[in-house]
């Protein structure tokens, strides 16, 4: 058994006890049993449970297994395809499958690819290191319907026409195809491709090039080349050769194919009337257009790759960050935020700017009308984590999620739909259920409503939200609290409470914290009368955490898994509780956690820059100062996807 596997038995042990229990206590009913048969395509096996057929038999209902899939080297995990249906996440690699029949499932193997971005017009297009390709904007011609690619090695974004490259050398297209541009496909042996207005250009292995679509201005004569990269602007093409000369076909009334006196250039970029080259030097050099001021790259030094866009030049250093030029009327060229370090590729839209960090994360600057820069949470003022989705709100009041829902899991009861919450200054998430605190001191509440836990539409006068397993809480402004939802363990019963100054709720208990720095409980058993100069609480499925105004931690509860193991921690401003572990935020914003590490909810130690910290489930999040998220843990159920990361 894997040791992932095993602390997850360890930690499960009770749910799996309780389960035997109600069995035994209906005194069953019928055992169901079903035949798994297990595949993998080349590239990689399935090492949990293996490979080949399994009988599976339980009781009550029906069997399931945990499935585990490793990837050789140079090979990435894909996907699980199967009949009658894949596992539960078939995009992860550890998943669960649960058999209502007999099953055939194939864990699916691809060649290993380099990540990299692309953008168009108004799209977005991002190329993950298993083969599948994200994109995100506008997407009127299909220049985004790239779910289904798998096997690219390389992609390019042209005017509303999105192509790649797959492994076997043959090119795909979708989007626009007015002028020819998507007609790839007899190419062969091609190994990378650029787009642009409205015409695609392959490169082969052999160092010739093909091009198809508009030539209105010869932009596709390229029939003699003999090249090693390729660019395209909006009506020219560029060629890199092997000598480190360029040559340029297509519209020249800018200047923009004048690159005959080019020498030692080891990367071309071309923009919409104007190309860029990188010299090998680290210095940059351009002709064409220069209305916005996108050819002054004169000065920059230490480049390691320069991208094109309509009117602006974006160039990576050799230190990660980056910087730019041009036409900046959409903030295109605003870069220069915390965020905008560790890069290793930038790529230019008409009006965006797009980069890939180092840790596979994908950040944007610039226009978004159409949503080309939604590759990732930012503006992000607050975050809460839930039992299968995480909560952001936004600067501007407004809320995103992801989780059950928003990945169409088997938890989907509507906790993710905050797309038209406003004015929210304060969210909570539930098990399986989200609260957000309106400015006016009224509450919304969405997903599962089966205790009662989201009945807070006639709440008033509220100035914090707390969400448990199945219940919501609210603080007045006059110290008292109200409660909904499930009551089981007394959960609910605070009508005596005054005077307090925050609430938080765990999975069976209701926890106030009184403005003398002393705390109240309700629900299951904690011990946490003694408790003086507390300044905030957490809690957890069975644990209270308090935070004390000396930056020390006390803890409550059932510790089986070590989640109460704070004594030494010094220096927090900030604490939470999950399942079964304790994260704290340090006061150099930093993250610290203890507990069981099941999904690896507790490494978290590489983490900097900090200033909010959430626990969910399984996982843990943070809430950088540039307003970006880090999550680490159970990804299941796409609750960690807070944006685009190509490394998997």
């Amino acid at each position: 058994m894997p040791d992932w596997m095993a602390r997850r038995c360890v930690a499960m042990i009770g749910i799996f006890l309780i389960t035997a229990a109600l069995v035994a206590a209906t005194g069953g009913c019928g055992v169901f049993c079903f035949d798994l048969t297990i595949s993998s395509t080349d590239g990689g096996s399935v090492t949990f449970p293996g490979e080949g057929t399994f009988a599976y038999c339980a009781a009550q209902c029906c069997p399931g297994t945990d499935l585990v899939a490793e990837a050789d080297e140079g090979y990435r995990f894909v996907e699980w395809t199967g009949n009658p249906g894949p596992p539960d996440d078939p995009d992860a690699a550890i998943t669960w499958i649960m058999l209502g029949r007999d099953c055939s499932i194939t864990a699916n193997f691809w060649p290993e690819c380099t990540p990299m971005v692309a953008t168009g017009s108004l799209h977005t297009v991002g190329l993950k290191d298993n083969g599948r390709v994200l994109a995100v904007g506008d997407n009127s011609y299909g220049q985004c319907d790239v779910g289904d690619w798998r096997g690219i090695t390389h992609i390019a974004a042209g005017y509303a026409h999105t192509v790649a490259v797959k492994s076997d050398g043959t090119v795909v297209a979708v989007g626009d195809n007015s002028h020819g541009q998507r007609n790839v496909g007899g190419w062969e042996d091609v190994r990378e491709v650029a787009a642009g207005e409205h015409h695609t250009v392959g490169l082969e292995s052999d160092g010739t090039v093909v091009a198809v679509g508009d030539n209105g201005y010869g932009q596709c004569d390229v029939g003699g080349w003999n090249i090693t990269r390729i660019a395209a602007g909006g009506y020219h093409t560029v060629g890199l050769r092997s000598d480190g000369t360029v040559v340029a076909v297509g519209l020249n009334t800018s200047g923009q194919c004048n690159v005959g006196d080019w020498t030692d250039i080891t990367q071309v970029a071309a923009g919409g009337a104007y190309t860029v080259g990188l010299k090998s030097d680290g210095t940059v050099v351009a002709v064409g257009n220069n209305d916005d001021g996108q050819c002054d790259v004169s000065g920059w030094t230490d480049i390691i790759q320069v991208a094109a866009g309509e009117a602006h030049t974006v160039g990576v250093k050799s230190d990660g960050t980056a910087v730019a030029v041009g036409n900046n009327n959409t903030g295109q060229c605003d870069i220069s935020s915390p965020s905008w370090t560790n890069i290793t590729r930038v790529t230019a839209g008409e009006r965006h700017t797009v980069a890939l960090r180092d840790n596979g994360r994908v950040i944007a600057a610039g226009d978004n009308d159409e949503g080309q820069c939604d590759v990732g949470w930012s503006n992000i003022i607050e975050v809460a984590a839930g039992e299968d989705h995480t909560v952001g709100l936004k600067s501007d009041g407004t809320v995103v999620a992801v989780g059950a829902e928003a990945h169409h899991g088997a938890y989907d009861y509507g906790q993710c739909d905050v797309g038209d919450w406003a004015d929210i200054i304060q969210v909570a998430a539930g098990e399986w259920h989200t609260v957000g605190l309106k400015s006016d001191g009224t509450v919304v509440a969405v997903g599962r409503n089966y205790e009662g836990q989201y009945d807070v539409g006639n709440w008033t006068d509220i100035i914090e939200v707390a969400t448990g397993g199945r219940h919501a809480v609210g603080l007045k402004a006059d110290g008292t609290v109200v409660v909904v939802g499930d009551n089981f363990n007394g959960q609910c019963d605070v009508g005596g409470w005054t005077d307090i100054a925050h609430v938080a709720a765990g999975y069976r208990c209701t926890v106030g914290l009184k403005s003398d720095g002393t705390v109240v409980a309700a629900g299951f058993s904690y011990d946490v009368g003694s408790w003086t100069g507390v300044v905030q609480v957490a809690a957890g499925s069975d644990h209270v955490v308090g935070l004390k105004s000396n930056g020390t931690v006390v803890a409550e509860g059932l510790c089986g898994n070590g989640q109460c193991g704070v004594n030494g921690w010094t220096n927090i401003v900030q604490v939470a509780a999950g399942l079964y572990h304790t994260v704290g935020l340090k006061s150099d914003h930093t993250v610290i956690a203890v507990g069981a590490i099941v999904e690896g909810e507790c490494d978290v130690a590489s983490w900097t820059d900090i200033i909010q910290v959430a626990a969910g489930t399984l996982y843990a999040v943070g809430l950088k100062s540039d307003r970006t998220i880090v999550a680490e843990g159970w990804g299941h159920y796409a609750r960690c996807d807070v944006g685009w990361t190509l490394v998997s």
